[in-house]
Formats: C-alpha cells, structure tokens, sequence
C-alpha cells in the first residue's frame, strides 16, 4: 500500500504518516491509484452531502462542497489550471508559454479561469438533481484522476525536469491500463443506479484526450500544471453528464 499512500499524500491533504524520502520511483509507482484517492475524496464529498444536504438549503450545500473539494486537495489543481490558463491564453510563443506557466504570479487568465471555474462548478452541483448527485460526487472524482493518468502515461513532458517530470520516467501505457481496470472496478458497479455513469465516462475521457492533444500542440508536451487543469475541467465534464 506504499505507493497508493504516497499518491493520497501528494494529491491531497490526508496524510496518514510523515514521508521523509520522495523517490522519483515511488512517485511514478504511485500513478496507478490515483483513481482510487479520487474515490477517497468522492467518498468525503458524498458524507458531506449525506449528513448537511437535509438540512441546508440547495446554495449552500453545493458551496460547502465546492470548499471541501478545496480544503481536501489543499486546490492542487487550481493552481495548475490557473498558470496553465495565464499560459495557453497569453498568445506568447511556446517557450515564453512555458515560462509564464512557471511563474509564481498569476495574472488576469488564471484570475479569470478559477472564478469561473468556482462559478461553474456550484452551479452543477447545485443543479443536478437529488438522485444522482451521490454518484455525480463519487464518478467526478475517480474520472478526472483517471484523466491525469492518462495525461502522464500517453502524452510527452515539455519540460527537461520538474515535478511532473517525476511521475512520467517512471510509468507508461501499461500504468494506464492498470489504472482504467481499477476504475472499472470503482465505477462500474454504479452503472447499475444510473445510465449517466457511463455518459461520463466517455464525455470525460474524450474531452480529457481533446484537451491534452490541443495542449501538445501548443507547449510541445505537458507539465505539470496541465495535469492539475486536465483535472479540474474533466470533473466538470464529468458532472454536466449528470444533469
């Protein structure tokens, strides 16, 4: 259970023990579980759902599971998605791209993207109705990891080093098919309540392979950052599936 540990405490705020060594090897290793920490924080957002949805009203809830998706990642993938916005949308030559994407700064894009994003994503919640929000909170998740992997093991890094660099050397396409037979195994069962399982499923691993193609074309490979955006535009994706 090293290596699925490892991708819980990297890809979230949950930390069961303190790490003191971060290999390259461990964090390529750990690749393969990612859907299944995106179960973990399924699981969190639909006991969120289950003990305060009776008794809030439908704005809040879907706040409070907008902010918990937040404090539960520690908005890991914000971050990625709003240098990846200020970098693909600044019109800038591939290498000035991917210095923009590097700098700490956020500019009007990134600003921009994450607000929306906010917007958009309480909104689907908000919306989708009673019945399927349990399984909209549960699939959103485990796809968009799903989405990373995908990103990671199919497409080339754009940089010579950095984190993202650190997951590639160590995985490939068979990590993928490892990855989607575990998320079969999640999500799969769940088809059984609800159709809309697998129109997710096919709109979010479609939208995320679109994604990664146009973003090749643009920076060269991916980084990073456009791991953490691939995610948080899959997941919303993935839950206008369910309205």
């Amino acid at each position: 259970m090293r290596y699925f540990v490892t991708a819980l405490q990297f890809l979230t705020r949950i930390h069961l023990f303190k790490e003191s060594e971060w290999s390259a090897k461990r964090f390529g290793r750990s690749v393969v579980f990612f859907p299944l920490v995106g179960m973990v924080i399924g699981i969190i957002l639909l006991m969120i759902n289950h003990f305060v949805g009776s008794y809030l009203s439908a704005h809040l809830t879907a706040i409070l599971l907008v902010i918990t998706s937040f404090i539960v990642t520690g908005a890991l993938h914000c971050d990625g998605l709003m240098d990846t916005a200020d970098g693909l949308l600044s019109g800038r030559s591939r290498e000035r791209m991917l210095e923009i994407m590097k700098d700490s700064r956020v500019g009007s894009a990134g600003v921009t993207t994450f607000v929306l994003l906010v917007a958009v994503k309480w909104a689907l919640l908000e919306d989708i109705s009673a019945n399927l929000l349990p399984l909209a909170l549960v699939v959103a998740p485990v796809l968009a990891r799903l989405v990373m992997v995908m990103a990671i093991t199919l497409f080339p890094y754009a940089r010579p080093e950095g984190i993202g660099k650190l997951f590639a050397q160590y995985t490939g396409r068979r990590d993928f098919v490892y990855a989607s037979c575990l998320t079969a195994f999640l999500l799969f069962p769940l088809a059984f309540y609800s159709s809309r399982v697998f129109v997710s499923l096919f709109s979010g691993l479609l939208f995320g392979s679109l994604f990664c193609r146009y973003t090749v074309t643009k920076l060269g490979g991916l980084t990073g950052d456009v791991y953490g955006a691939a995610t948080e535009l899959t997941e919303i994706v993935a839950l206008m599936a369910f309205l």
